[in-house]
């Protein structure tokens, strides 16, 4: 009982936070990490860009190579900071990953798709160097949420971005993309900016590029997002499933695109089973040892 009314007390005061003021919602998501200190090489650059840093969180403790994550925070492609998304660092590195928390750059700066090559390049980037702080290339893991989900979806289904790098779209062991907005049509104006004109829009929908032989992905959404609905998932689950390729959906009931999120935080750890849906999926694309 005292369980259940704690976690009650936690889902409110989250949510108060969370529409409210982001800024303590992240405070609070990100406490344990101010306690924890883990070991973190931060503003590392990928590119010759101001924007284009990257911090790198290491697992306590780790006796052979650690398997490798790199997480696209969301924000509209518009807004975001990487240390905002430590908590979700944090979750993973005490899993034994080695966790990439790339910035990147966004608009109205740029249009896409710059800030999608942002994204190959600190996946290539990462790939290149991150054997030097331990990490394993051959479980190499690339995830994001909302619409970091769909920038890391792109560089995982269209092999031009990190061609473009120099690098084969074979170095990415797995993606998993939490509440992606991977097909959808420009309806706002920011986003017709963004992404426009018309014609080009079907080069910022994922399944453009889906051939059935793109990294295996898991897709994951919560049933009550009103901001990115599931249709997005349906289309590129259906259009990778007719291609031959490798795909794996949950949906999770009572959540949101913010539970999504959060979940992988100690606010809103219960909401749904993201962080070992993902690892469990990781583990099953392993290569085996």
């Amino acid at each position: 009982m005292l369980r259940r009314l704690t976690l009650v007390l936690i889902a409110s005061i989250s949510t108060v936070l969370l529409s409210a003021c982001s800024s303590g919602a992240f405070f609070l998501a990100n406490l344990p990490v101010k306690f924890a200190r883990p070991e973190v090489h931060r503003d590392i650059s990928y590119g010759p860009q101001p924007w284009q840093k990257l911090d790198i969180y290491l697992p306590e403790e780790t006796s052979a190579p650690a398997p490798v994550l790199v997480f696209f925070y969301g924000g509209r492609w518009s807004f975001g900071k990487k240390e905002q998304y430590a908590f979700v660092a944090k979750t993973f590195a005490d899993a034994g990953y080695i966790v990439v928390l790339p910035d990147y750059s966004k608009y109205p700066a740029v249009k896409f798709p710059v800030f999608v090559e942002d994204a190959a390049k600190a996946v290539a980037w990462t790939h290149d160097h991150i054997h030097l702080y331990g990490g394993d290339t051959s479980r190499f893991y690339i995830s994001g949420h909302s619409s970091g989900a769909h920038m890391g979806a792109l560089v995982a289904a269209n092999p031009e971005y990190l061609k473009t790098e120099g690098k084969p779209l074979s170095i990415v062991t797995a993606f998993a993309g939490l509440a992606g907005p991977y097909d959808f049509v420009p309806e706002a104006e920011d986003l017709k900016d963004i992404f426009g004109p018309p014609n080009n829009y079907p080069n910022m929908q994922v399944p453009t590029f889906v051939r059935g032989d793109e990294p295996p992905m898991l897709l994951l959404h919560g049933a009550d997002d009103k901001d990115v609905i599931q249709r997005n998932l349906n289309r590129l689950r259906d259009k990778i499933e007719k291609s031959g390729g490798a795909v794996e959906a949950h949906i999770y009931d009572d959540v949101d695109h913010i539970d999504m999120i959060g979940s992988l935080s100690w606010l809103l750890e219960f909401k749904a089973p993201v962080e070992r849906d993902m690892l469990e999926f990781f583990e099953r694309q392993s290569p085996k040892q």
